[in-house]
């Protein structure tokens, strides 16, 4: 659909509220990816263009729950667990399907900067002689490369991670710094289609460390606090893209003047009034 400025705003932050305002995990991770895109979203109601959903891959997630919730109900370790020799089992508990929902997640009110933050987890394991729980992700692709967690875009996933475990702690869970993402990727190397895709699956651990979330939470609460546009960031390609389409109009255009005489500094990439 086109792009709209949304004509509503559920969670646009007003200076010096009192009400908490409600973060997503999602929305930290658009913070510490490029501040400028953040601040233009939450202060501004301006958000990114959409991108098309990942419908196989949201498709991927529902079938390994479902799977993994048989096991659950039954109270056993699911073979992927067996297969790499973890002491582990789903993890049940009344709230799950309340901390899975992406509008509730897991809750956590931060007293120090206001902020309600809220995140969807996949998975929950437990260690039933420990009582330690385990945060799990799902991560769905289609390679020929080794499936690691390296990478750009791996970065984001270890941020969803550490996050989604600094909200159980926050809730009083036993939390370990280890998570497993459940990676599956789809193969190529078979002979046809025939109306299924095959997938290779693998549990890939990760040793989370979400002691960057609370200086981000301030970071956060600063920028909502103020009226200067934060910097972009250095990899942002919304913003420089922006930036590009800024520079491409010609100088003595009637839509270059006009944005000019309302430039409040050469780093500022949007100016009140313009469309």
């Amino acid at each position: 659909m086109p792009y709209e400025k949304r004509s509503w705003a559920p969670r646009i932050y007003t200076p010096g509220a009192l009400e908490p305002f409600k973060i997503s995990r999602s929305k930290i991770d658009l913070f510490t990816e490029c501040p400028r895109c953040f601040y233009l979203d939450a202060r501004r109601g301006v958000k990114r263009p959409s991108i098309p959903s990942f419908t196989l891959n949201s498709a991927v997630d529902h079938l390994l729950k479902k799977e993994f919730d048989i096991h659950r109900a039954l109270n056993r370790q699911h073979p992927l667990q067996k297969q790499y020799n973890l002491p582990l089992m789903p993890f049940a508990h009344r709230d799950l399907d309340k901390w899975r929902h992406n509008f509730t997640g897991v809750q956590h009110l931060h007293t120090e900067t206001n902020l309600f933050v809220f995140g969807a987890v996949d998975d929950i394991w437990i260690n039933p002689k420990t009582k330690e729980l385990h945060i799990v992700d799902y991560k769905s692709t289609s390679t020929n490369e080794p499936v690691t967690l390296e990478g750009k875009w791996k970065e984001a996933y270890k941020r969803q991670m550490e996050v989604y475990q600094w909200l159980m702690r926050r809730n009083g869970f036993t939390i370990s710094d280890v998570g497993y993402f459940v990676y599956v990727n789809g193969r190529k190397d078979v002979a046809a289609f025939d109306g299924k895709l095959e997938f290779d699956v693998r549990i890939l651990p990760y040793e989370g460390r979400d002691g960057w979330i609370e200086k981000t939470l301030l970071a956060i609460k600063e920028a909502l606090e103020s009226e200067t546009l934060p910097p972009a960031g250095k990899e942002c390609e919304y913003c420089t893209y922006r930036k590009a389409v800024m520079d491409a109009l010609p100088t003595g255009s009637a839509k270059a003047k006009s944005s000019k005489a309302r430039e409040p500094s050469p780093q500022t990439l949007f100016w009140e009034g313009t469309s």
